[in-house]
């Protein structure tokens, strides 16, 4: 189970940075876009995860009030950008190799 969960929080931080890159993101939005995927989490494993590709400096965040409230939205910076762009070329190799049929020795 540990094992499939840190599998998945690649995953995750990719769809964070694919979104982020694409408009501003905030915390509770992505917690339904990534359910939308399967994935069931709270923010108490989302929140660290935009706080350190936040610290990685692939994300930069900003702080606006909506509805009274205050909440920080997210978006991919160009170190962001380069890293979800070299993560795609990992990525799609991967599944392409991942889709190969088993090899017989």
């Amino acid at each position: 189970m540990a094992l499939t969960r840190d599998l998945f929080l690649g995953f995750i931080r990719l769809h964070v940075l694919h979104h982020a890159a694409q408009e501003p993101i905030f915390g509770l939005d992505m917690i339904r876009e990534l359910a939308r995927h399967g994935y069931d989490l709270s923010p108490g494993t989302l929140y660290p995860i935009l706080h350190s590709l936040e610290q990685a400096g692939w994300l930069a965040s900003e702080k606006q009030v909506v509805g009274g409230k205050t909440r920080k939205y997210y978006t991919a910076t160009r170190k962001g950008k380069t890293a979800l762009a070299e993560a795609r070329i990992k990525a799609r190799e991967l599944l392409a190799e991942l889709d190969e049929p088993a090899h017989r020795k």
